[in-house]
């Protein structure tokens, strides 16, 4: 007989509730074996209205306790907010006098929970259901520590039990003991109804039960001991705030909608418990492709791949098999940037499955709610799993619409500076790109000879293969450059939409550190960042050091002859350079056009390919910031984030 079987006719099977993968080891015992009747740790008195709920899945909503409206406090609370007041279960209003708030337990109609989803099934196999939880008045929930669910991919569910067994802790209150006794007796009787009853229980209920059962089966004590159940309260059902789904769901809101996606187009959800979060860095990465566009990092397979051994490691120093939400975030940010890591947050928040019901929204915190009234209660979970708790992780949030649209409504166009930070990463980076030119240069000028007594720049391995029959050896020689060069061109889009583009500026040095800029960009209006800072992207620039004052490119009436942003940007390099080369950063080299226009002013194009650069260093170059006025650059810091 299985550890699981109380007699030939009841099997009590512990399951950890808000376990998706425990969902579909009960999914699978249920149709192995016919049942005919399914009990479940719920009071009576929650039965119609969570089977009514069930109905509505794939909707969510939650079943919970009518609470007492006077005994509750209403208090401006929203689900982002910080938590550093210390919610007690007294509070002291303004008044002084201690108001109470009201408490009240649910049952989460969760697809991924196993109890939910053994009654649905059940439902629809015509099966007789029994919830056998004892009434009480006041419910008080306990919960601990358990293996990850997971394991139960290589184990059996009888090796598992037996495993936790030994942490099994003693029921810790009388109210418990009371239950455990009263639903062990609901057994006993439900056995001379049924010919085969499947009872769930939670995994630290499961010991105590089968011990009740067993002494009732013993004739140890009163086998008809059940106690005397308390009022029986009114139930109602409400929908949860979309926002705040994840804080009753066992799963992430991503995870569970996969689940739900897989049983309604009957797929395989096996494995759903890692490929979920696969698919949840690539939608993820998806949705932040569309919000950053050309100037989003490139997440890579292999960046992907980086992220995913993160996690990993982070989930096997919390001693766990599947990573949770925290880990998640904390290895996107730490190899993609916030940005990233923001939208992996919100993606794991999104359930797909929404849709209206006829049940009041309410929204849901770890242990507090606020009712539709406004009330606020603390709220216990009757399939409460393992416990959660707040881990803070800094991410730079983005503006909400109506923040932008204020912003946009006080910027003053007569008052524009950059950022300082940019100004000297892309000055160096000019510098970089220059030293690079300089370098290509000097290779025109190499030379190699026979290996005398010095080897001087090195051995010149090509030259001495071809004279391998001769046996001599071959060096190089590299003579110092000579010249200079005093202006940079940097095409990071080409060929480039003017459309998309439609900034086009020409800004003078405030130092001597840094060089005349003439650039084309992104439309740094429509992106508010802040309160006077505004973000667009630089499709390509010009920079001229030492800085010289010169004519507005755009409007200067000798580059007339350019018919695209790039000749514009091309044209005005030569006009204003004074050296015969010019350093030219692009993705192609410069096609018989461009070496054309050179020609006609007598210079010379040096490329430096973009490929020689890091990506993820480009993407951040590109990102310029246009503050409205230096006073915004002792506080632009706070709203500046990268992608």
């Amino acid at each position: 007989m299985s550890v699981f079987q109380l007699s030939d006719r009841i099997t009590l099977f512990p399951v950890i509730h808000g376990s998706a993968d425990v969902a579909l080891v009960v999914r699978r015992v249920m149709l192995e074996k016919k049942y005919d009747c399914l009990a479940v740790p719920l009071p009576p008195s929650f039965q119609s209205n969570v089977e009514q709920a069930i109905e509505w899945l794939p909707a969510l909503s939650v079943v919970a306790e009518q609470t007492n409206p006077r005994a509750s406090y209403s208090r401006e609370w929203m689900p982002d907010s910080d938590f550093d007041t210390d919610f007690d279960a007294d509070w002291d209003d303004d008044s002084g006098e201690e108001t109470q708030w009201a408490t009240t337990s649910y049952v989460p109609i969760d697809p991924c929970q196993p109890v939910i989803a053994a009654l649905r099934i059940a439902a629809g196999e015509r099966m007789r259901r029994e919830f056998v939880d004892l009434e009480v008045d006041d419910f008080q929930s306990y919960s601990g520590m358990v293996p990850d669910a997971y394991a139960l991919k290589q184990v059996d569910p009888e090796r598992f039990a037996a495993a936790v067994l030994p942490t099994v802790p003693p029921l810790p209150h009388e109210q418990a003991r009371q239950r455990v006794q009263h639903m062990a007796a609901r057994l006993y009787r439900l056995e001379s109804e049924c010919k085969n009853v499947l009872m769930l229980c939670g995994v630290h209920d499961w010991p105590w039960i089968r011990d009740f059962y067993q002494r009732f089966a013993k004739r140890v004590d009163d086998p008809g001991m059940e106690f005397e159940a308390g009022d029986s309260p009114e139930t109602v059902t409400y929908s949860p705030d979309p926002q705040t789904a994840m804080f009753m769901l066992g799963e992430l809101p991503f995870i569970t909608g996969l689940y739900e996606r897989a049983r309604s187009e009957l797929e395989n959800d096996d494995n759903l418990a890692i490929d979920g979060v696969k698919e949840l860095l690539i939608t993820a990465r998806e949705e932040y492709r569309k919000d950053f566009k050309n100037r989003s990092r490139r997440i890579t397979p292999f960046t992907l791949s980086t992220i995913l051994k993160y996690v990993r490691n982070l989930t096997l120093m919390d001693r766990r098999m599947t990573p949770g939400l925290f880990n998640l975030v904390i290895a996107s940010k730490q190899v993609a940037g916030d940005s990233y890591a923001l939208h992996v947050a919100e993606q794991s928040r999104e359930y797909p499955f929404e849709r209206e019901t006829p049940f009041e929204s309410a929204t849901l915190g770890i242990d507090r709610w606020r009712l539709p009234n406004g009330d606020m209660v603390h709220a216990t979970n009757r399939l409460a799993g393992p416990p959660v708790t707040w881990r803070s992780c800094e991410l730079r949030p983005r503006p909400s619409r109506e923040d932008r649209q204020k912003w946009e409504m006080k910027w003053n166009p007569y008052g524009q500076c950059s950022w300082p930070p940019e100004d000297e990463k892309i000055e160096d980076f000019r510098t970089h790109v220059a030293d690079k030119a300089m370098q290509l240069m000097g290779m025109d000028l190499a030379k190699t000879q026979k290996f005398t007594s010095s080897i001087e720049d090195g051995i010149d391995i090509r030259e001495t293969l071809r004279n391998w029959h001769t046996g001599d050896l071959y060096v190089k020689i590299n003579p110092p450059t000579s010249g200079r060069l005093d202006c940079v061109v940097m095409l990071f889009d080409s060929p480039a939409d003017p459309r998309e583009y439609p900034w086009r500026s020409t800004w003078f040095a405030e130092h001597q550190n840094e060089s005349t800029l003439a650039f084309f960009a992104s439309d740094f209006q429509k992106e508010m960042v802040g309160p006077g800072v505004a973000m667009g992207v630089y499709g390509g620039a010009l920079f001229l050091f030492p800085p010289v004052a010169i004519h507005d490119i755009w409007t200067d009436p000798r580059l007339d002859f350019a018919t695209t942003l790039e000749e514009r940007i091309l044209g005005a390099a030569c006009l204003h350079s004074d050296c015969p080369q010019i350093a030219l950063l692009s993705a192609l080299p410069p096609g018989a056009g461009w070496r054309k226009l050179a020609k006609r002013f007598g210079k010379k194009w040096v490329h430096v390919p973009l490929s020689g650069f890091s990506q993820s260093t480009i993407h951040q170059l590109r990102i310029v910031h246009v503050l409205n006025g230096h006073h915004v650059r002792s506080y632009a810091a706070d709203f500046i984030r990268k992608a």
